[in-house]
């Protein structure tokens, strides 16, 4: 009888109890139809706006929830609640009560993997009360979008490149423009000359413009640049974004013959318009980060094609120490053999500030499908990079986005990106083309572990027959981005290797006269 009157009494309770609807946002939009990932931010400040912060690691990062949704229409209402991808913190339901700014964006730009890419739509910052304990629900419109992309106008020195590659155009089945930014030696008007390329690419994601920032009125560079003892080259910036964000400019599956249409496309376009040597005696690279890796990968690649290579702090060039995995022998990405989480950065002095899992939970909320490999961030990159394109036209997962467990059937693929392997496998073709022609630096403290990987191809170079005369340089309790030389001593580097390998200079006035020839531009007289 009393379990009876419980029951009773325990339904009357829940009939008369307001019930509480749980925390979730709701968006609408004006806009024309579109597909995409929908994203919620809840930020302590509104300043930068929230939408900027999208991709931050720590758990200093602001909230960010995602959710694919297709077929947005005007009108239309998309849902974001619990069951939405959310990152730093394990849940909506765990976000603190409190006064949150908060903005919705929404991504359906397929060409560039930034979030805040042109075209993209986006609300206005709203200052809310967010309780998960209280529920509610909270209303955002897609009121405003992301401007398209303005070329930013030539100056003296500065200039820039947009065309349509129809390479990556035929690969994607949509038009595909290449951008460039390119900086002009200090005596470019000086008839009947030509001069040697200097061809650099960035850290990820670093996208043409940055010549203005090099080139700026008060910056070191232009001092150095313009420098009367300073050789004269045209700097090309190749542009760090594409279809999965930095495309690493080397061709892949699912990115499409990046490589090829820089050297058969970019290349030549910037070498004819701004009067370049236009020669691979006359080509040189440099990078670091991304960039070293990716200067390295395009003298492997195509070592006819370009001279010698500076490379500074290169991501993973042996994939036997991708950072801190061995893809080839570890069978999870997120936790070692012991079951401890693997470090993706380190402070100098070797504190840890995040794991890949970390950063991995963070790219999972960013990627379509709640998945890293479509994040257009750090690791998607790479993974779309290095793997097989899978049957939905999607890159195919290394490891998987939630357990990290690795897919051996995806390695073989990855074979194709090692640096080191490739070397090694092909050295009596490869060897002679690059002999003396490799320079690398990196810090010994690395913040992402890369100098683990340098020593193992720096390994391979000290027993390499022919041999390798490559230049290794370690700094010690040195971090990111560390590089043994300074601008005016790589340039000098730069100058001499042109030089040395001129096929149109006789023996005895380069000797006589390198100097001179450095400062006239290292150029041939055009008839």
């Amino acid at each position: 009888m009393t379990g009876n009157v419980l029951c009773v009494l325990c339904a009357f309770l829940w009939l008369i109890v307001p019930r509480v609807d749980p925390l979730h946002f709701e968006i609408t939009s004006n806009l024309p139809t579109a597909s995409g990932r929908l994203f919620i931010v809840i930020a302590k400040s509104d300043r930068p706006e929230p939408r900027t912060r999208i991709g931050e690691t720590g758990m200093n990062a602001p909230p960010v929830l995602g959710r694919d949704v297709k077929n947005f229409a005007p009108g239309g209402v998309a849902s974001i609640d619990r069951t939405a991808a959310i990152f730093p913190i394990p849940s909506l339901d765990a976000l603190p009560a409190g006064d949150y700014y908060i903005q919705a964006l929404f991504d359906s730009n397929i060409d560039f993997g930034s979030v805040n890419a042109p075209g993209n739509r986006y609300s206005e910052v709203q200052r809310v009360r967010l309780d998960p304990g209280a529920g509610g629900t909270i209303k955002l419109s897609l009121t405003k979008t992301i401007p398209a992309e303005q070329v930013p106008a030539d100056d003296q020195y500065v200039k820039y490149v947009r065309i349509q590659s129809n390479l990556l155009t035929r690969f994607h089945r949509r038009p595909i423009y290449l951008r460039a930014g390119v900086i002009l030696p200090k005596d470019y008007g000086t008839p009947n000359r030509r001069w040697p390329l200097r061809v650099h690419i960035g850290g990820y994601g670093t996208r043409y413009p940055a010549v203005q920032r090099l080139m700026a009125p008060s910056s070191e560079f232009r001092r150095m640049w313009l420098a009367d003892d300073t050789p004269r080259f045209i700097y090309l910036q190749l542009d760090g974004d594409g279809p999965y964000g930095d495309p690493y400019q080397v061709n892949s599956d699912n990115s499409g013959p990046y490589g090829d249409a820089i050297t058969r496309e970019v290349i030549p376009y910037v070498e004819k318009t701004f009067h370049a040597v236009g020669e691979p005696y006359a080509r040189v690279l440099d990078g670091e980060s991304t960039g070293g890796w990716v200067s390295l990968a395009l003298k492997v690649f195509y070592p006819d094609f370009f001279n010698a290579v500076w490379s500074s702090c290169p991501d993973g060039v042996d994939f036997r120490g991708f950072q801190l995995i061995n893809i080839y022998k570890d069978t999870n990405a997120y936790f070692d053999d012991r079951g401890v989480e693997r470090p993706s950065k380190r402070d100098i002095s070797g504190k840890v500030e995040f794991t890949i899992r970390h950063e991995c939970r963070m790219e999972n909320v960013i990627g379509a499908g709640d998945s890293w490999t479509m994040s257009g961030q750090q690791w998607g990159a790479w993974n779309a990079t290095y793997s097989r394109r899978g049957a939905d036209g999607h890159p195919v997962p290394l490891w998987d986005p939630k357990t990290g467990v690795i897919n051996k059937s995806v390695v073989d693929h990855w074979k194709k990106y090692d640096l080191r392997m490739l070397l090694e496998q092909n050295w009596m073709t490869l060897g002679p083309k690059v002999r003396g022609k490799i320079h690398i630096s990196v810090g010994e403290a690395d913040d992402y572990y890369l100098n683990n990987a340098v020593h193992l191809l720096d390994d391979f170079f000290k027993k390499a027959d022919p041999p390798a005369d490559a230049r290794i340089s370690y700094g010690p309790d040195r971090g990111h981005c560390w590089n043994s030389l300074s601008e005016p001593q790589m340039m000098n580097e730069m100058a001499i290797a042109v030089e040395q390998s001129n096929p149109h200079l006789p023996r005895r006035q380069e000797q006589q006269s390198g100097t001179e020839a450095r400062l006239r531009g290292l150029s041939v007289v055009v008839p």
